[in-house]
């Protein structure tokens, strides 16, 4: 038992020390990429709002961390993966289809829908950056319009007041009498969370409902016949795919999908 406890612990020990390594590589990889590059870091420039290199390459990589948490709060990713969950749920398939291949059919919808927004982004504050003619403040400003615009669309009036009222409550001064698309986006997008799970939870509700009356059909046929003893799944199983696929079940659900954002 002690040997077993011992190794455990230098297993844990070498786990850290490659970690570590591995956390000194990754900044010194990084302070190597920004020398390369020949820019000097200025706090004076970057709070009067100059581009530079530098700059450029700090953005980029912050970007790149939070990436994936602008994915699930600020577009429709979160609303189609919960309701793609549903579907598998409601199929009493545990499995299948796998979680890479949800996340990877609720990516390609997320931006068939956000293309005409990034498209706007791109338009009005990536390609005047890159030329270099707006500043990484003014390039933020320009990029937050097109995407409040639409997380509002998607958003019901009850959920932008409740989190306004909040604000106001928290001590926050100056949104009391403001327009939504002049809300800060601390108030946008806890509204347009909150306004997708209720819409994902309602479709993934009108989604049990069939496949919910299959499985009561097959569970009173199987009491009826005596076959208790015989699990309803294993029958009701094979009549929800065969009903699924013979209504075109994914079309009709992508379809319903990218209709409600329009």
């Amino acid at each position: 038992m002690n040997d077993i406890i011992e190794t455990s612990k230098n297993r844990s020990v070498r786990l850290k020390k490659i970690l570590i390594s591995l956390t000194v590589l990754a900044i010194l990889f990084s302070l190597t990429a920004v020398k390369a590059y020949g820019a000097e870091l200025s706090v004076e420039g970057l709070l009067a709002g100059e581009s530079s290199d530098t700059v450029k390459i700090i953005v980029l990589m912050t970007l790149i961390a939070i990436v994936p948490t602008l994915l699930l709060m600020m577009t429709c990713f979160g609303r189609i993966i919960i309701v793609l969950s549903f579907l598998r749920n409601a199929l009493g398939l545990q499995q299948t289809p796998p979680n890479q291949i949800l996340v990877g059919l609720a990516l390609a919808i997320t931006f068939f829908v956000m293309s005409p927004v990034l498209t706007e982004i791109n338009e009005v504050a990536l390609q005047p950056y890159n030329a270099g003619t707006i500043n990484t403040q003014q390039f933020l400003d320009l990029a937050v319009v097109p995407i409040k615009e639409w997380m509002l669309m998607q958003t019901t009036t009850t959920d932008v007041d409740l989190f306004k009222s909040l604000a106001i409550q928290a001590g926050q001064t100056g949104i009391e009498n403001v327009s939504p698309a002049d809300l800060p986006m601390t108030v946008v997008i806890p509204a347009f969370i909150i306004s997708e799970l209720k819409r994902a939870f309602l479709i993934g509700f009108l989604l049990f409902i069939p496949f919910l009356i299959i499985d009561m059909i097959v569970s009173s046929v199987l009491m009826s016949m005596g076959m208790m003893m015989l699990p309803p799944v294993m029958i009701s199983m094979p009549f929800k795919l065969m009903l699924f696929v013979v209504v075109d079940g994914w079309g009709l659900l992508v379809k319903t999908l990218i209709m409600t954002y329009n």
